[in-house]
């Protein structure tokens, strides 16, 4: 299965992507409502680098989620893939496009969910509003900070 969002950031891509490198970008992206903690954040985005969150399925059963970088070609792309945590199988690219009017950044996940076809079934009412609710907070967030970061500097 897929997921995609894009958004129009009015800043250069350097910038939209010095945010995810920031040290607290991953609380920063974690909005307020989840039931999610992070435990480790990723030193950097660099290839092998390891970020660890404890999250609840359905908001009631704790898992622990561990994602690994895979890729790094700033300011252009960086990529995470979980090497355990509540999917099946979850790759998530995060990529920085050059636009006229800034930086078109764009989220792609791959992802199988959990409890195969039942998983499968569900996503389009659970998994799909909830990713869409989540990627909207994080480019908000990411907007936010780097069109105000270019005003300052």
């Amino acid at each position: 299965m897929n997921f995609v969002k894009e958004s129009l950031i009015e800043a250069k891509p350097e910038r939209v992507f010095a945010f995810h490198e920031l040290p607290d970008a991953l609380g920063r992206l974690t909005p307020p409502w989840e039931s999610a903690r992070v435990i480790q954040s990723p030193p950097d985005l660099r290839v092998g680098s390891i970020a660890i969150i404890e999250t609840r399925i359905l908001g009631l059963i704790p898992t622990r989620w561990v994602a690994r970088h895979t890729a790094y070609d700033p300011p252009r792309m960086f990529e995470d893939v979980q090497d355990s945590g509540p999917f099946h199988r979850w790759r998530h690219r995060h990529i920085v496009e050059p636009n006229e009017r800034g930086a078109v950044l764009r989220d792609e996940i791959e992802y199988e969910p959990p409890l195969w076809f039942i998983g499968r079934l569900a996503a389009p009412l659970l998994i799909v509003p909830r990713l869409q609710r989540l990627f909207d907070y994080r480019h908000r967030v990411t907007r936010e900070w780097a069109e105000k970061s270019r005003d300052e500097g």
